[in-house]
């Protein structure tokens, strides 16, 4: 339902209309949560519905049906499918947040599973720890900027940005929780470790859509801060430090998904790069990468999905 509806406003969205949308969330505070529907939001809607789509058709023939896999990882999908579309369409900073820190808890679910090994325990808290850190981080900038600038919409926090002071404060703590989510150094190996979950669940949270959500923000947030240089010259430094040294590390990886995950932090880099930029041409450049990466690589974790069944080993050498 929901590729379908993304489908039909395609054309209008393109087109140049803008939906938006008010839901009342606690009126007696003046809050409520507000969704926009634009080209960027549309962009990153068809990744998370359609490859959604395309992951849960997978996982019917990878999970034994009736297993417990099964069972508890179609709704979460599903749930987190939901939250990271809110988030995208969110246009408000605390409305984003929220379904930020929802898309979490739902990633610590499906990387942590049953909870049954060691290692599954220990790499969804590791997730967890540090995603939510970020985020909490990334929260106070997002107080700092409605704050100083009397509105927490992000569409008018385009238009009229706050003082310089404030806006630079509020970028580097908003950089923070972007960095984390999107597994930027020093805060990448979250992304590495989480490759225990089963293959559909990497596919779609770590090529597709989770590790997108910081990537995202830069986007989104990227006509608020123009202006703010440290803006610009982070989100290049740490972007090509990433994209350097993660994919130096994929070359000497020799399980499949972990190469592949490396692969993905690196490439990663290259988007913060492009999108932290702030440029026209970087923002054209940023949604085709954007738009290609989460597709290749879904299909490359699904296919080693395949490759892991069928042989056995995720092991190159073997």
């Amino acid at each position: 339902n929901a590729l379908v509806w993304v489908l039909a406003r395609a054309g209008a969205v393109l087109g140049g209309e803008v939906s938006e949308q008010r839901v009342p969330w606690a009126p007696s505070l003046g809050l409520e949560l507000t969704f926009r529907l634009d080209p960027l939001a549309l962009l990153i809607a068809l990744l998370v519905v359609g490859v959604g789509a395309l992951v849960l058709i997978y996982s019917i023939g990878y999970f034994r049906p009736g297993s417990g896999d099964a069972r508890r990882s179609a709704p979460l999908l599903l749930a987190f499918a939901g939250v990271m579309l809110g988030l995208v369409l969110a246009d408000d900073l605390l409305t984003a947040y929220v379904f930020w820190e929802l898309t979490t808890i739902c990633s610590f679910l499906l990387v942590g599973q049953a909870g049954i090994s060691r290692e599954s325990r220990r790499s969804a808290l590791q997730a967890l720890m540090i995603t939510t850190l970020g985020g909490l981080v990334m929260l106070l900038g997002f107080v700092v900027l409605g704050e100083s600038a009397g509105t927490y919409r992000i569409s008018a926090l385009a238009e009229h940005p706050p003082g310089p002071g404030a806006l630079t404060v509020a970028g580097l703590l908003v950089l923070v929780g972007a960095f984390t989510k999107s597994a930027q150094l020093p805060f990448h190996n979250w992304l590495p470790a989480a490759m225990v979950a089963p293959t559909p669940i990497s596919a779609y949270l770590h090529a597709a859509s989770m590790v997108k959500a910081g990537v995202f923000l830069i986007a989104r947030l990227g006509p608020v801060f123009a202006g703010v240089p440290a803006w610009w010259l982070l989100t290049t430094a740490f972007g090509l430090a990433t994209m350097v040294l993660a994919g130096w590390r994929a070359l000497r990886e020799t399980d499949l998904k972990r190469l592949l995950a490396y692969g993905t932090v690196s490439q990663l880099g290259f988007l913060v790069v492009l999108m932290g930029q702030g440029t026209y041409p970087a923002a054209l450049a940023g949604a085709a990468m954007l738009l290609a990466h989460g597709t290749f690589k879904a299909a490359l974790f699904l296919v080693v999905g395949v490759v892991d069944h069928q042989a056995g080993t995720r092991d190159v050498r073997e």
